[in-house]
């Protein structure tokens, strides 16, 4: 182990067990409830005496049983996905850090060396992410549907940190398997969201490159959600252990969502290739990407040749652009100092970018938008396609905490006018009141606001590191208050009272230790928020007998007791 990792450990992952003084704070000990219930009722209850360390990755609160997934042929798995579960393991180590019990980080490092041990392939490949689970009862690798058991993290920012700590080489092996896996073309830098288990290594660092013009067309799709996850693994890998080569190709592939953004506005991208085109159809409704650029198929015979995939700035797609992106880059470009500044310029240009051309302050929305400015607020979609079916309004949407965070957390390092700008004016839409004047000057906070968003909790957490402003904290404490009155049932926290099942990478404790944290002194022992997001996707078996071939585990955990799916891939 290097140097620079083995202090990096000793100083994030292990702090003085005199936190002990603090240990009756009302907050610390509902996440202290909450990790303590979730390490006996999500554990492993199938294999008695010799029981594995995973954890059931939902749990209903009111009897203990834990969520299952249920495969198109009826039979079903106990699923624990670790990729959806990194926020849990950063809450069990801060815990450790701001209790002195180290219960909680070793129980996070045997899930590590567990998963190390039996779930990683010769490829250094880890059995999870959105196509590939573990099933509790039989502790094999399975898959929502046979065809889909492929390797894919998108957003999920695992905590290496953690996984350096208990094996470094393991950890280098699975880094350098994630991009052997998806990336398809190393000269074109072509990169896909779904990876092949069990290919021998390539050349890796050592390939030739060759840089292709914006919006080359590829098979691959080169979507931002999983371009976080190479970039932020390949960054870390040269952090902790000095490969210059994995620091040129994270930057490389960085720069290959900077290269294609409009030069005039500045805005985009989300991708930065287009589907190659490989069959001709005539049903709009049809939105394979085999088809074409999708976008272009859409909005094409009225937008021109810009109407891309890649530079559509619409619902969901902006969150990846401007807030998951930027929190994953910032934190990285903070970690890698002044190998870093790079990814912090052309993050904080892009942020910059769409707080001038997208946001409106009065109604603190964002408008949809093609890169190129133009303004697709309200426009009806002339045709069905990718985007909406024939009719669809495309209306301005809420520029939610998520988005105040990111402009916050962007606000630490540079202390710019648009990017208080948009965070001032997401407080107030967010019914957290003014937080003042650039700098924290003049706010007036809303200590009655019944806000119960952790991302807004992460936002002032930043806005006070930034300014100081104590107020802040003290909104956050009412935030964090709100959490713990309406969203907990029998100590686990829950997206609402009425859902069945509670999720155990719920970001809402990781919130509240974070504050309590904050309101220490002692930022550094809880890791940074990064807006990891792991989940299961695929084809799932409804209670009618009716198939299900897109479902996620997030919508899964927003059913209520005796609530079905509805069919088609939609709620």
């Amino acid at each position: 182990m290097n140097l620079r990792l083995a202090f990096r450990t000793c100083c994030v992952l292990t702090l003085a067990a005199s936190y002990n003084v603090y240990a009756d704070s009302e907050r610390l000990q509902a996440v202290q409830a909450f990790a303590d219930t979730v390490l006996d009722q999500a554990s492993d209850h199938y294999h008695g005496d010799n029981p594995s360390p995973l954890l059931a990755s939902g749990v209903n609160p009111r009897n203990g049983e834990q969520l299952e997934w249920v495969f198109p042929d009826g039979s079903t798995a106990v699923l624990s996905n670790f990729s959806a579960q990194q926020n849990l393991m950063r809450v069990l180590v801060g815990l450790s850090n701001l209790t002195g019990d180290e219960r909680y980080r070793e129980q996070a490092k045997a899930n590590v060396r567990y998963y190390f041990d039996n779930y990683q392939n010769d490829g250094g490949l880890l059995y999870w992410g959105g196509h590939r689970f573990v099933d509790m009862k039989t502790l094999e690798p399975a898959g929502p549907s046979e065809k889909e058991m492929v390797h894919e993290l998108k957003n999920a920012y695992p905590y290496y940190e953690l996984m350096f700590e208990v094996d470094p080489d393991a950890t280098m092996a699975f880094i350098r398997g994630f991009w052997n896996a998806h990336v398809y073309d190393w000269e074109a830098l072509e990169t896909s969201r779904h990876g092949e288990y069990g290919l021998e290594m390539g050349a890796l660092w050592d390939s030739d490159f060759t840089q292709q013009p914006p919006f080359f067309a590829t098979r691959g799709l080169s979507f931002l959600n999983t371009g976080n996850d190479l970039i932020y693994s390949a960054g870390l890998l040269y952090h902790y252990n000095d490969e210059p080569g994995a620091l040129t190709w994270a930057k490389r592939l960085a720069e290959q969502y900077v290269l294609p953004r409009n030069p005039e506005t500045g805005l985009g991208v989300y991708q930065f290739t287009q589907p190659l085109k490989r069959d001709e159809t005539d049903d709009d409704s049809d939105t394979l990407s085999k088809y074409g650029d999708r976008a272009q198929r859409q909005f094409g015979p009225e937008f021109g040749p810009d109407a891309l995939e890649g530079n559509m700035l619409v619902r969901g797609r902006t969150g990846t652009i401007y807030s998951e992106n930027p929190l994953m880059q910032l934190a990285l470009a903070e970690s890698l100092g002044d190998d870093g500044e790079e990814l912090k310029k052309w993050t904080l240009d892009g942020l910059k970018a769409f707080a001038q051309y997208a946001y409106d302050e009065e109604t603190n929305t964002f408008r949809p938008m093609i890169a190129d400015g133009t303004d697709l607020s309200n426009y009806t979609l002339p045709r069905d396609g990718y985007y909406g079916k024939q009719g669809t309004v495309l209306e301005p949407y809420t520029a939610g905490s998520n988005f105040m965070l990111s402009y916050a957390r962007a606000y630490t390092l540079e202390q710019d006018a648009d990017l208080w700008r948009v965070a001032r004016g997401i407080a107030k839409g967010r019914e957290l009141g003014d937080i003042g004047d650039m700098g924290g000057q003049n706010s007036q906070v809303n200590l009655d606001t019944s806000n119960s968003d952790p991302y807004s909790i992460f936002a002032l957490i930043d806005l006070w590191q930034a300014t100081q402003q104590q107020a802040y904290l003290d909104l956050a404490e009412k935030v964090a208050d709100n959490i713990l009155e309406n969203k907990r049932v029998n100590d686990f926290f829950v997206r609402n009272q009425e859902v069945e099942y509670a999720e155990i990478d719920s970001i809402d404790p990781y919130a509240i230790l974070a504050l309590e944290a904050a309101q220490r002194g002692e930022t550094e022992a809880v890791a940074p928020f990064l807006n990891g997001g792991g989940f299961t996707e695929g084809a799932y078996r409804m209670a009618n007998g009716d198939v299900r071939y897109s479902t996620t585990d997030n919508e899964l955990f927003s059913l209520k007791p005796g609530e079905e799916l509805k069919p088609n891939g939609k709620r």
